[in-house]
């Protein structure tokens, strides 16, 4: 297993301190604060931690209310809410320096069988047919600012290729054009892992953060990489439909319905390569642009 994804799997393996009281360690992937991410999977581990029973979570409701630090551990506490005869749900907050950073709500359920129904995946090449994507030469690299070269001068967990469809170009992060709110990435964990069913649960938690919130900046010609954008997720909802493994490739398929009050709402779709849709996301975030006068805190 390579450095990353073994780096990921430590992340997600949370110290138990008490029954309901758990630790997770921080890690700078080059985002100025602690990723989302890694927050929204520790969360679900620790709260898959305290089931009793053979109940996948189904859903996870969060909401991110202060910049977490790279540099400082996570507490995480659970309540176990309610266990019923099929349902159960665990409240988790986060905390650290004291002060409570994130809280979430997630609900397990009993497998059962009932009516099932689903869109159809969107028509993309496969991700064989995607070349990777190539690595910014040096010298540019050397002329970003600090955050941007440490995100993108980085070989991470997860393997993405971008679907550019006929007549579309690459997307620039650095000079992004306007184009419609629409984004479509394969993604995978780079080296294959166990069948734990929590495990690749706690892993696509982590992932579904990336490329979310940012295709609400596509109509508007910016980007998280721009020094003058200031973009932090403010919520964050996750359904789980069907089993799936994050170490085959997923495929995201992202829309953007709305932006207003410096706000942008996203939502996405996760396929496996059978075409079953595996998983729902939607989230909300903060997208400001700096002018001349001093922006205001979160």
């Amino acid at each position: 297993m390579t450095p990353p994804v073994s780096e990921l799997i430590d992340l997600l393996s949370l110290e138990r301190l008490e029954d309901n009281l758990f630790r997770g360690q921080s890690r700078d992937i080059g985002t100025k604060y602690v990723f989302g991410g890694q927050v929204l999977g520790q969360a679900l581990s620790a709260a898959q931690a305290t089931m009793t029973t053979p109940r996948p979570a189904h859903s996870l409701h969060a909401y991110f209310l202060r910049a977490g630090n790279v540099d400082a551990p996570i507490v995480y506490d659970v309540d176990r809410t309610r266990d019923g005869g099929s349902f159960s749900v665990r409240r988790v907050t986060a905390i650290q320096h004291g002060k409570v950073i994130f809280f979430c709500a997630a609900s397990f359920q009993a497998p059962e069988t009932g009516a099932e129904h689903q869109p159809a995946m969107p028509e993309v090449p496969a991700p064989e047919d995607i070349a990777p994507q190539d690595p910014l030469p040096a010298p540019v690299l050397a002329k970003l600012p600090a955050k941007v070269r440490r995100w993108l001068d980085r070989t991470g967990p997860f393997e993405f290729r971008h679907v550019v469809m006929p007549g579309e170009s690459p997307r620039d992060e650095l000079n992004p054009s306007k184009r419609p709110p629409f984004h479509q990435v394969w993604f995978r964990l780079s080296d294959p892992v166990g069948d734990a069913p929590e495990l690749h649960r706690a892993l696509l938690a982590y992932a579904s953060d990336f490329h979310l919130l940012g295709t609400a900046t596509f109509p508007h010609g910016i980007s998280y990489y721009q020094p003058n954008v200031q973009m932090a997720s403010l919520d964050h909802a996750l359904w789980f439909h069907r089993p799936f493994r994050v170490d085959d490739w997923l495929l995201y398929a992202i829309d953007s319905p709305s932006a207003q009050d410096a706000r942008g709402l996203a939502r996405g779709q996760i396929f496996d390569r059978a075409g079953r849709l595996v998983a729902s996301t939607a989230q909300e975030g903060m997208i400001r642009v700096a002018d001349a006068a001093a922006q205001p805190e979160r």
